[in-house]
């Protein structure tokens, strides 16, 4: 019989794993040393105390499909020659076929000061504990609040302005709005890279009166004086002043600054500071050490696998899915989705008849933009970012999901929860 071994019991593990028994004539072991597994697209709402923390967690022995070898280890060495992977304990384990699907890491060590400050007094972020986000949100009084993502990728790009957007509705909501300057910073020159999402999430900032801040790489966190440091990655124009004291007279390059709100800022040695109240971040982020460290990761650390048939582009019999690999797309559970099909398709056809399927990955992801409590916009898109709302939308009355709407809001808050855990993690394509 086939021996398949899959490393991760995150979202694509445990659908891999579901889906190749259902195909049958398989055994399969899957390396995972967790004792939870979490539905992590409910911790934005989590952290603006609209869903229970403890509905995202179930007991990992509670999704583990039926019949599947668990080892309750942590991968650590790739011998691809032998077929082999060494555990950190030193377990060996042999297979015939290898799919490598062990998620994201957070590397907080990648931004100066960021490991002392994260988790801790008004730092905050839904990436790693939702529960002090609210805690954050809900005893911040006035002043400067600053969202911020860094410049490596993320899983779910969109996440560090989904919290604020909540945020701004709980500020308002609890009176010190008026208070408050809402200020988000990000790497990137736009919004959001899917045109019809970034016109109406445009259209959300002017709304709720956001300043964002364009270009701006973090590199250090001075959380005891309360102040992110950015490198400006774009020069402003000529005569332009943005990033200057309030005080300072000039013209202000918006394509650095937009809708600027005068948070107080301090330069020093070539960078910029912006003052904080409270800072919610999604922290800098890279695949795992054990895949890095090895012969399968390209040249930027991701587990190099083709884009279209997730098939390691070394070894024919290794495949990859979700955040860790090299795929030039989003890193969501929407991915991992469309992946999954095509990987376990890839494998049964190479069991058969030592080809690959007809099967081929496009790049679709999805990302859920809350913009506010009972609002939501649904980018889907792929390689190209071209927008391609799902069909199915239509039955649930959505005629454009680039747009806000409640029942998008339904979709994220209720069903795809439950269509997490009854459907996907049991092998059945939605």
């Amino acid at each position: 019989m086939t021996h398949i071994l899959i490393i991760g019991g995150g979202t694509g593990g445990i659908m891999t794993a579901a889906q190749l028994l259902k195909r049958g004539n398989v055994k399969i072991t899957l390396l995972e040393p967790a004792e939870f597994h979490y539905y992590q697209p409910a911790w934005t709402l989590v952290g603006a105390n609209t869903f229970d923390f403890e509905k995202t967690k179930r007991t990992m022995a509670s999704v583990m499909p039926a019949g599947v070898n668990w080892v309750k280890e942590y991968a650590d060495k790739f011998e691809p020659e032998n077929n082999t992977v060494v555990t950190t304990a030193g377990t060996r384990i042999n297979y015939d076929y290898l799919v490598v699907s062990p998620g994201i890491k957070i590397d907080t060590s990648l931004v100066e000061g960021l490991t002392e400050a994260m988790d801790k007094g008004v730092v905050c972020s839904n990436y790693t504990d939702p529960q002090h986000t609210w805690e954050v949100l809900k005893n911040f009084k006035g002043g400067t609040a600053l969202f911020t993502q860094p410049a490596t990728p993320i899983k779910c790009g969109g996440a560090p302005q989904k919290i604020m957007y909540l945020a701004d509705d709980h500020f308002r909501k609890s009176g010190v709005r008026d208070k408050t300057k809402v200020v988000f910073a990000t790497p990137g020159g736009v919004i959001f890279g899917v045109k019809p999402i970034a016109k109406t999430l445009m259209e959300v900032v002017n709304r709720k009166d956001i300043n964002l801040r364009f270009h701006h790489k973090l590199v250090k966190v001075d959380g005891e004086n309360q102040i992110a440091w950015y490198q400006i990655t774009k020069d402003p124009k000529a005569g332009g002043c943005v990033l200057m004291e309030d005080n300072d007279a000039g013209e202000i390059d918006e394509s650095i600054n937009y809708n600027n709100k005068n948070a107080k800022i301090t330069q020093s040695e070539g960078l910029v500071g912006i003052h904080f109240d409270m800072m919610h971040l999604a922290p800098p982020q890279s695949a795992p050490d054990f895949i890095r460290n090895s012969s399968l990761a390209n040249e930027t650390g991701w587990f190099d696998v083709d884009k279209g048939t997730m098939q390691h582009t070394k070894h024919p019999n290794i495949f990859g899915v979700g955040d860790a690999t090299s795929a030039p797309t989003a890193k969501t559970g929407a991915a991992v989705r469309k992946q999954v099909p095509v990987v376990v398709e890839n494998i049964t056809r190479l069991i058969a008849s030592n080809t690959l399927g007809d099967k081929t990955y496009n790049g679709y992801s999805s990302c859920p933009l809350v913009t506010g409590y009972g609002k939501m916009v649904l980018a889907e898109f792929d390689y190209d970012s071209n927008f391609t709302p799902d069909p199915k939308l239509k039955q649930m009355l959505i005629k454009d999901s680039s747009k806000e709407s409640r029942r998008l809001w339904w979709l994220k808050k209720y069903i795809l929860p439950r269509l997490y855990w009854n459907k996907m993690l049991k092998g059945i394509e939605v």
